[in-house]
């Protein structure tokens, strides 16, 4: 079977399950909030559904979907409960380090068709080299934020600096530090329970930490010097899909408030007035705009999405301007979608304000979004800057 006919069995068979098993997230949203993470039953289905194995490589068990299918998927979750979405979407991009593995530890690692992943690529912990019982590997000690998805883990990334005895960190041929992706047995990390937020409560995204644990070589790779599995899928750069994700999620959520808003808006009749909402224009004209923004949004990271899958399977690679185009439309996205809740919030009125509201939730949820560093204002800087032809360090790109 070609890999685009496999693409296309599966896409139907993805969206339905995200539909299915994101109204049973919904129906269990006081649990899952009070929670802090996913109940472990919940994540078990999701992983049984396949939606955690969308951008495993198929020759470990995965689906290896188009990125487009997972922009699909994981925006549909989102319109039912953004944490399931986003713990979601980690898990896939988590199980990318696959690709870049050695075949051995990529097998070992990565073909439970149950697997649970998840990961932080940033730098946070140091790694000294040893051998420990003839297998050479690393000696790690760090703590990383924004563990998002770990506390269902099977296997947990920490990204680390290899430092050698007197700390001086390992380089590469063009002088930066090599920055290594190490995964971790679930017995090795410890969690610190911090995750106190107000929005995307159920996605366990706190701090975690491990010391002085054994992680041997082939369970490691870096990102962005090693090379990955020579196929479409895997010429997104990690960081790129990172930022997809992060968009998905912001689409599925001001979808979910624009419903949320129409069906409130037949049934209330505000304070002081003899008109539902729907009935009045002010109403009629934000619900409009929403409407045209979140599609014009939607549409723009869709269009840069499909353009670089057209230039990675084509050319072998994806341009600069590709490259830049998902950047700048990703965050456009999470920009438009944040405007989008607002508004609806607004027009909810004091009906918005309580636990039981869904534009609450919508708030609450898109407000922690669109801190991720990935979809921050500096990106408008950085795409700005290459817009106009100025030096700019596009590592992140």
């Amino acid at each position: 079977m070609s890999a685009v006919a496999f693409l296309d069995f599966n896409r139907p068979n993805l969206l339905a399950s995200a539909e299915h098993l994101g109204r049973r997230c919904a129906s269990r949203l006081p649990e899952i909030e009070a929670n802090r993470f996913l109940p472990q039953d919940l994540a078990e289905d999701l992983a049984s559904a396949g939606l955690y194995r969308m951008l495993t490589p198929r020759e470990y068990g995965g689906l290896e979907v188009s990125v487009e299918t997972f922009v699909e998927v994981i925006e549909r979750l989102a319109t039912f409960e953004a944490s399931a979405a986003w713990c979601t979407f980690i898990n896939c991009t988590a199980c990318i380090l696959a690709a870049y593995l050695p075949e051995a530890g990529a097998q070992e690692l990565f073909s439970d068709p149950q697997l649970k992943a998840a990961g932080v690529f940033a730098p946070r912990g140091k790694a000294l080299r040893e051998v420990c019982e003839g297998v050479s590997g690393f000696r790690i000690s760090g703590r990383w934020s924004w563990g998002s998805a770990s506390k269902n883990a099977d296997i947990i990334l920490g990204g680390c600096v290899i430092v050698n005895e007197e700390g001086k960190p390992e380089t590469l041929s063009d002088g930066s530090v090599r920055v290594q992706a190490m995964v971790f047995r679930r017995d090795q990390v410890k969690w610190l329970n911090n995750w106190d937020t107000f929005g995307l409560c159920g996605s366990g995204s706190g701090e975690f930490e491990v010391h002085d644990v054994f992680v041997a070589e082939h369970h490691s790779a870096s990102l962005t010097a090693d090379e990955p599995l020579s196929r479409v899928l895997y010429r997104f750069p990690a960081f790129g899909l990172l930022g997809i994700g992060v968009g998905a999620v912001a689409l599925g959520i001001a979808q979910h408030a624009l419903e949320s808003l129409c069906e409130l808006a037949q049934v209330r009749t505000p304070q002081f007035s003899g008109k539902t909402l729907d009935q009045r224009p002010t109403t009629q004209q934000a619900v409009a705009k929403a409407e045209a923004g979140l599609r014009s949004a939607r549409a723009f990271m869709m269009e840069s999405v499909r353009r670089a899958w057209a230039e990675a399977e084509q050319n072998s690679v994806i341009p600069l301007q590709q490259r830049r185009d998902i950047r700048l439309a990703t965050t456009h996205a999470v920009e438009t979608a944040r405007n989008v809740v607002t508004s609806m919030y607004q027009l909810g009125g004091g009906s918005s304000i309580f636990d039981s509201s869904p534009l609450q939730q919508c708030l609450r949820d898109i407000h922690v979004v669109t801190q991720h560093f990935m979809v921050s204002e500096s990106t408008y800087e950085l795409v700005g800057r290459l817009i106009l032809g100025v030096d700019t360090n596009v590592a992140m790109f």
